[in-house]
């Protein structure tokens, strides 16, 4: 505990691989990390920098003196130039040669770029972990007939299995749309106060070849194939509201799938994780609350609102840049990351356990079968002579008085007032054997099938999750 506040995506429910690729630390250490490729990257294109002044800084990228650069932070109200300080007096002899013809968002802007495309490397895995769970689930359950809903009102028959791909694709289109912001993000390079590498002109003589191969040095040891062709001080704010919204993207393929359980969960069709000890409420302990999904669908909310905060910041950049972005972005972004983590986390430890009562699904089934049924035995009583006009005007009044008994409680039986009726041309009992669930689920353990052969390929490499999470 602790007498400050704390963010409960920090305190709760992000992981420690993401709480402590968005720390201080290991954002100060790519700093460095970034003025070292620089340094070596000028140092063998030519200016006066020594191999013994880059070895130095390389010793010294993990042993930031945090106090340090916070009282000198405090002297001269800027962080880069606090941190510039603090890592000369680790490395005496390179502080004349650090951040040598950079500006700010040479560390800032490329550290970002680093962080968030590590961040969105991770959270694919994470995905994939939800996917794997979910294609163990379908194909178990690829078979059995549960009642279909349209508008939340009963429809026809679907199968428990062929329902969690409809999740499944869902978060296959959102792992399209990762790969293709991972796959497409470009460096920023080392490009000057405004864009123009003008201070790299005066460094290397004129010589742009240089200015070239130095952003290509840099951009390689951090594994990035391209730099933005042109920028200004910043790399462009397009980029931020590409990832935001693609973790937006995420969040509203949980929440669709999460709101879904919930749903089951009222009819006790389907139930989330429930453990030997969980407490559901405080005053009635019968309770079987959906606490996880409900947790999902919360945090997806969040996370959908943070993404908006990307575009509105991209839209305002004003000319080569301005700084009413980065108060924004230091919590809009991070925050992202996090909660995204967290959503993901969550979904994995539901689908890890997701229970089926089969006995209430098949009860469920049986009870909405017989309107389900209404339209083969049209055509069947079609088929014995029946006229299909007549008999649909039978089916409607009749299931309308069976519906209006079972909403006031009363027992009702619609096939016998079918039988009834001599247009039919069969008997309840001849009625009845129609009334087989598995010939209403269509195509449906075929089309689960072919879904997971296509997807086969993803999850190969990909066992269940078994992320254990403090709930």
């Amino acid at each position: 505990m602790t007498d400050k506040y704390e963010s409960p995506l920090g305190s709760r429910y992000a992981s420690d691989y993401m709480l402590h690729l968005f720390s201080a630390d290991m954002r100060i250490q790519t700093w460095r990390r970034l003025w070292v490729s620089l340094a070596k990257a000028e140092m063998e294109l030519g200016l006066p920098i020594t191999a013994e002044q880059v070895a130095e800084l390389e010793d010294h990228i993990t042993d930031i003196d945090f106090a340090c650069a916070a009282q000198r932070e405090k002297e001269v109200r800027h962080d880069v130039m606090a941190h510039v300080y603090a890592y000369g007096k680790a490395a005496p002899s390179a502080a004349g040669i650090i951040h040598l013809g950079a500006t700010s968002c040479y560390v800032t802007d490329n550290a970002d770029i680093i962080l968030y495309r590590d961040g969105l490397k991770y959270l694919r895995g994470e995905l994939l972990k939800v996917v794997a769970n979910l294609a163990e689930f379908a194909d178990r359950y690829k078979s059995m007939p549960t009642l279909g809903y349209t508008h939340y009102q009963p429809a026809q028959l679907v199968t428990v299995g062929k329902r969690a791909t409809l999740w499944m694709q869902d978060l296959l289109s959102d792992l399209e749309e990762l790969d293709f912001v991972i796959g497409s993000m470009k460096f920023l390079g080392c490009r000057g106060t405004t864009g123009t590498e003008a201070s790299f002109l005066e460094l290397f003589g004129g010589d742009t070849g240089k200015i070239d191969e130095m952003n290509r040095m840099i951009r390689a040891d951090f594994g990035f194939e391209a730099c933005f062709p042109v920028c200004g001080q910043t790399y462009p704010r397009k980029l931020d509201s590409r990832i935001l919204n693609v973790l937006s993207s995420i969040a509203q393929s949980c929440y669709r799938m999460a709101n879904d359980i919930r749903l089951l969960q009222h009819d006790r069709q389907i139930e989330e994780p429930f453990e030997k000890n969980q407490i559901g409420s405080s005053a009635m302990a019968y309770k079987r609350n959906p606490m996880r999904c409900e947790r999902i669908c919360s945090l997806s909310r969040y996370l959908m609102a943070d993404a908006m905060n990307a575009p509105m910041t991209a839209s305002a950049q004003w000319l080569e840049r301005t700084l009413d972005d980065s108060a924004n972005r230091r919590i809009s972004m991070p925050e992202g990351f996090l909660c995204a983590d967290a959503v993901l986390r969550l979904s994995q430890n539901m689908t890890n356990g997701l229970h089926v009562n089969e006995k209430i699904v098949e009860k469920t089934v049986r009870e909405y079968l017989p309107f389900i049924a209404t339209e083969n035995l049209m055509m069947e009583g079609v088929k014995r002579g029946g006229d299909r006009q007549e008999l649909h005007e039978i089916i409607r009044r009749c299931s309308m008085a069976a519906t209006a008994r079972m909403k006031n409680g009363e027992t009702w039986d619609l096939l016998a007032d079918l039988a009834e009726y001599a247009a039919f041309g069969m008997t309840k009992q001849e009625m009845e054997a129609v009334l087989e669930p598995a010939n209403y689920i269509g195509r449906c353990p075929e089309q689960v099938e072919s879904f997971l052969a296509g997807i086969r390929h993803l999850l190969s490499d990909i066992g269940n999750s078994d992320t254990q999470i403090d709930l």
